[in-house]
């Protein structure tokens, strides 16, 4: 069995509406779907982590299958695959540490320095030193764990695929690679929009096979995003 976790096309990076997918996100998403149809992927499953852009990037993989005319079974909705509420963890951290170097170099809006101030978020958010955060690193964690376990006896002995996002899919890395919280954090920094993660269940657990993979964008690196 395989579980193809996908995370989502480039959404609305620094809009009003983050949970939207650009005009690149829907075009990394359809390119996406001809991949996986012309390689003969053929899902028993499609699982959506809830979100908005989880579901267009499915409408996208969706279309391209239909172009070529293949048939997926209807994407099926499970909270557990929802990203954490990113807007909650990094407000927080810019509030706490207002005069902290990396947030004031993070007004910039630069790639560098946005990132230096998601990893830094991050990090205090696995290390519980955010307050009132309607979910905790440790919440979460487990959140996504439960939704790992309920892959298998969606795929049976075929292939699922999951869209979800970065945060989600790192820590099913995590978890695979049993590796610490600093590193699932450096892993969620460096998943790419539309990235391909396998993994397979074994012996109880998720292992993981390949990981933030874009064949479909080969020779076409200004579709490589990360936000």
């Amino acid at each position: 069995m395989s579980l193809l976790l996908v995370r989502h096309g480039q959404a609305s990076y620094g809009a009003a509406d983050y949970d939207n997918l650009s005009e690149r996100g829907h075009l990394q998403a359809r390119r996406l779907g001809e991949w996986l149809a012309r390689g003969g992927h053929r899902f028993q499953a499609v699982v959506v982590g809830g979100m908005r852009r989880h579901r267009q990037t499915a409408d996208g993989v969706i279309e391209a299958f239909a172009a070529q005319g293949l048939a997926l079974p209807e994407p099926v909705a499970d909270p557990g695959f929802a990203e954490f509420d990113h807007e909650a963890v990094f407000s927080t951290w810019l509030r706490e540490n207002a005069t902290h170097p990396v947030a004031i170099a993070s007004r910039s809006g630069l790639p560098r320095d946005v990132g230096a101030m998601l990893q830094a978020a991050l990090l205090a958010w696995a290390r519980d030193e955010l307050p009132g955060l309607p979910e905790s690193w440790a919440a979460f964690g487990a959140r996504v764990h439960s939704a790992g376990e309920r892959l298998e006896a969606l795929a049976g002995d075929g292939e699922a695929l999951v869209l979800s996002s970065g945060g989600v899919i790192s820590r099913l890395a995590q978890i695979a690679l049993d590796v610490p919280d600093h590193r699932a954090v450096e892993l969620n920094l460096a998943l790419r929009n539309s990235a391909l993660s396998e993994f397979h269940p074994h012996a109880g657990r998720l292992r993981l096979g390949s990981w933030n993979a874009l064949p479909h964008l080969h020779g076409a690196r200004e579709l490589w995003t990360y936000y």
